[in-house]
């Protein structure tokens, strides 16, 4: 099977794994993606989640809530050019100013609903234009916060305080968490580790016994490392989210976190 480099260049950015090893987990899973990267992580190569991957494209991403409604939302482009042009970030306000006007749920209503303005603006710009990602919340005390226009972060609590909230979106901006407990990681995500780390160990040497072992002290770190509550406060690192949302009586119900560039693939 030939590989292409552009394949290689791709597993390359996902994983921080040299262009040799890449090109040779490419030809062992058949040019499978998400299969090589659990290769590499089996041989202790890389540390990416097949959960999560990113690429280069640019763009900006939007949030805003209004009447128990918000909205996140990533609009790519080709260069950081027009990422910044103001027909492009006008583009983009206009699309959340109309999903909370009309609190749009539907994803494919609100890219039909804007469909001959993405390709009018794409004329103007001369990139190809792509709504890419878009996420909804209804409710009380919802709360958006930007990391300039890299990052994005929703989130549904049961506060009101602005500041202690945005102690949360901030850490979520940095943490990066995938779930928001470990009650809602999908089994085939946990299986899927467990898997790798006892294929890791017993390539080590060690017998069954032991590898269970170091795979259940190992999950207990995985686990805590993409989920919301078990990691490590950024604002105070002494405490874990958990400890500090139970200081304040604070609850969060949901997030999403949308960083441009980010897309999630199939497991």
């Amino acid at each position: 099977m030939k590989i292409s480099s552009n394949l290689v260049k791709k597993l390359r950015e996902l994983t921080g794994v040299g262009i040799l090893d890449c090109k040779k987990a490419l030809l062992k899973k058949n040019g499978d993606i998400n299969k090589s990267i659990d290769y590499l992580r089996k041989k202790g190569k890389s540390k990416a989640l097949n959960k999560t991957a990113r690429t280069t494209l640019q763009g900006s991403i939007f949030s805003g809530t209004k009447n128990k409604f918000g909205v996140l939302l990533e609009v790519n482009c080709e260069t950081d050019f027009v990422a910044q042009e103001e027909n492009f970030i006008n583009f983009g306000k206009e699309i959340v100013n109309t999903a909370l006007k009309k609190k749009i749920c539907d994803f494919n209503v609100l890219k039909k609903v804007f469909e001959f303005k993405r390709i009018h603006l794409v004329s103007i710009l001369n990139e190809n234009i792509k709504i890419s990602r878009y996420f909804f919340l209804q409710g009380d005390f919802l709360y958006f916060y930007l990391h300039r226009t890299r990052i994005g972060v929703l989130l549904k609590s049961n506060s009101n305080d602005s500041s202690l909230i945005k102690y949360l979106a901030m850490h979520i901006v940095a943490s990066k968490p995938l779930y928001l407990s470990p009650e809602n990681i999908p089994q085939d995500i946990l299986l899927r580790e467990r898997k790798i780390q006892l294929s890791r160990s017993l390539e080590l040497g060690k017998n069954i016994s032991i590898a269970e072992k170091i795979v259940s002290g190992r999950m207990k770190k995985f686990i805590g490392e993409i989920s919301l509550i078990k990691q490590k406060f950024v604002i105070d690192p002494k405490i874990t989210v958990e400890k500090f949302l139970k200081e304040n009586n604070i609850v969060i119900k949901n997030f999403m976190r949308f960083e441009v560039g980010e897309y999630l693939f199939s497991s």
